[in-house]
């Protein structure tokens, strides 16, 4: 099916109606939140969303409940992996999805939905906190990776978490190894490229995108430490969970 000049015409429509779909990284600072288990982050920023809803998005459906309710499965998809990522359990995570696909599939009004729609965020990022919570792990290497996940997007360094935490260069980095079995650089690098495999496996983003909202200084070193990783590059990866069926 050649999709061309339907596309060609969406996107001349959107440019005349001033139409702005919502920045990348502010998609993924919503889905960030919710990973790391920021549940009060979370409900404030759907709160303030929901009273535009449609801005930024795009029109999955004329019907307006239609048009929601596809927003709300795309949304529960990308939830449950990123949650899988950072340690939910497969079934847990997958099955509370199932759950909450299937009260949307009841839903035949627009605030009905959006009030599914918080609840279902808050209630996978209440999950990802106590999670987070039950790990038995210190109060500054905690704040340590909270900042990591909420600033995927910056060139991180020990120097940068050690001012975060208010603690020694040194001091930090022996006891972020102790906790965690892991030196800082190998779990930032492992932060961003598991980020990357999701966006690759669940999105439609391209490398350059992926690799700009990750903090990669070029496409190029997003591709050799991704490929370092997995053993293949980004395009591949992709490739194979799309003839796989995944996306």
């Amino acid at each position: 099916m050649n999709t061309g000049k339907e596309l060609n015409y969406r996107l001349y429509v959107q440019k005349m109606s001033g139409f702005t779909r919502t920045p990348f990284s502010n998609e993924m600072a919503r889905y960030i939140d919710i990973q790391q288990g920021n549940v009060e982050e979370v409900r404030a920023r759907f709160e303030n969303a929901r009273i535009n809803f449609s801005d930024g998005k795009g029109q999955l459906s004329d019907d307006p409940v239609r048009n929601i309710r596809y927003h709300f499965i795309v949304s529960v998809a990308v939830i449950a992996r990123v949650c899988v990522a950072a340690g939910m359990g497969h079934d847990e995570a997958y099955t509370l999805g199932d759950i909450y696909i299937r009260k949307a599939d009841l839903c035949n009004d627009q605030e009905e939905l959006l009030d599914l729609f918080a609840e279902m965020r808050i209630d996978f990022a209440q999950r990802m906190h106590d999670m987070k919570k039950n790990n038995v792990i210190s109060i500054h290497i905690r704040k340590c990776i909270d900042y990591i996940y909420d600033n995927l997007h910056e060139d991180l360094t020990v120097r940068t978490l050690s001012l975060v935490v208010g603690l020694d260069s040194s001091y930090l980095s022996k006891l972020f190894a102790k906790e965690t079995g892991t030196t800082i650089k190998r779990f930032i690098t492992r932060a961003k490229i598991s980020t990357a495999e999701n966006l690759l496996k669940y999105s439609e983003h391209s490398c350059s995108e992926i690799s700009f909202a990750l903090g990669f200084s070029s496409q190029s070193a997003f591709i050799s430490v991704f490929k370092k990783e997995n053993g293949m590059t980004p395009k591949q990866y992709r490739d194979r969970y799309a003839s796989a069926g995944v996306l």
